[in-house]
């Protein structure tokens, strides 16, 4: 039997997104898509950016799973000890408490499609940040390149 309700999805492009950088000396920025305040759900979608060399700061988590998929560009993920080499195309599935860091290894941005669940109060750490934008960069690899321009 068929659900007789309907939702009207929720649909964002990236100029919609708000982007943060956490700390005003971090390599990477988040551009968050959904998170608990957008989404009515405990979970946190973002794309992440790094910054050539770029990484983020050593980090776990205590209940929550985080993914990783690379848009693009390559790195090292580290969790506990161990490291992988990860590029676009690759996923990484990082399990509650595991320590870990992802770093931009490549010679250009390093772009992830980053989702946390649940959302461990990590969208709110990412609001608490210093708001940021998309840049042409930015947009032209979410395939929207035409999105900051005037209408």
């Amino acid at each position: 039997m068929y659900a007789t309700r309907c939702v009207i999805p929720v649909i964002k492009s990236p100029k919609d997104y708000q982007v943060y950088r956490i700390s005003p000396n971090d390599s990477n920025r988040l551009a968050i898509i959904f998170d608990s305040t957008n989404a009515n759900t405990s979970l946190t979608c973002c794309i992440e950016i790094f910054d050539v060399g770029g990484q983020t700061p050593p980090n776990r988590h205590q209940w929550a799973v985080e993914m990783f998929f690379v848009l693009k560009g390559e790195a090292i993920a580290m969790c506990d000890g161990k490291s992988a080499t990860i590029k676009a195309g690759d996923s990484l599935l990082v399990p509650p408490t595991g320590t870990h860091l992802i770093k931009n290894t490549g010679s250009t941005r390093l772009y992830t499609l980053t989702v946390m669940v649940p959302n461990e109060d990590f969208s709110e750490l990412i609001r608490s940040g210093i708001p940021t934008e998309l840049d042409e960069e930015d947009m032209a690899v979410l395939g929207r390149f035409n999105a900051l321009m005037p209408c």
